[in-house]
């Protein structure tokens, strides 16, 4: 089983929970409510339990941006999916391909924001990537034995490209997994953080254990 992070990298000590991390919105806090109410569609052999957002009645057809899709993830005890081993990787994409959902947000995401000029993320295009949702940074894009980043994209460049930017739009500081979106597989691609997607929640352990020694009296 191949990890899809650098072992033993923690980026916590340069990136806050809040608003610090996005400009243009914030984070929320879990609701021990929806916690203890959170749907859970499949789990893994290891216990850990995820949501598909395509297959939630109340969210069939709904698409979101990726800061929204995180904290309707957050609100629940969970973010969005982090694919930090190629057995997760495969195991997500097989749901995608066999269900024909054309993409779906990640947690991963350019360290784009305040502390993101500590020597060891520069360049951020490459070194700079990591999943928010564990604060775990993605081996260096140019690596291209790790990840899974697609080998084309909208101008025919490897992922990530950050094409959008280069056509005059949004930087594409995003991770999005794209089903065949250009006849290319099912891959990795950075996309502009504002685009809605499908989504996909996997079970937070540090939400979890907050909420539970918070609430006591909950079974969550």
């Amino acid at each position: 089983m191949k990890a899809f992070i650098v072992a033993g990298v923690c980026v916590l000590s340069v990136l806050s929970l809040g608003s610090a991390q996005f400009q243009n919105g914030r984070l929320e806090p879990p609701n021990p409510q929806l916690c203890a109410q959170r749907i859970i569609h499949e789990k893994t052999p290891d216990g850990k339990g995820y949501f598909f957002s395509w297959r939630d009645p109340q969210l069939k057809g709904v698409e979101e941006d990726w800061l929204t899709a995180r904290n309707y993830c957050r609100r629940r005890c969970m973010d969005s999916v982090s694919l930090e081993t190629s057995l997760e990787n495969e195991w997500i994409k097989q749901r995608v391909v066999g269900e024909n959902v054309k993409y779906i947000w990640t947690s991963g995401r350019l360290c784009d924001f305040k502390g993101c000029d500590r020597p060891d993320l520069q360049p951020t295009n490459i070194n700079g990537w990591f999943w928010t949702a564990t604060l775990q940074k993605l081996a260096p894009t140019t690596e291209r034995s790790q990840g899974d980043w697609s080998p084309t994209g909208g101008i025919g460049l490897p992922q990530p490209d950050n094409r959008e930017f280069k056509q005059n739009g949004a930087p594409e500081n995003c991770l999005a997994l794209l089903n065949q979106f250009y006849n290319d597989g099912v891959n990795w691609h950075d996309v502009a953080c504002h685009h809605k997607k499908s989504f996909v929640c996997e079970e937070n352990d540090a939400l979890l254990k907050y909420v539970r020694y918070t609430n006591p009296n909950l079974r969550i």
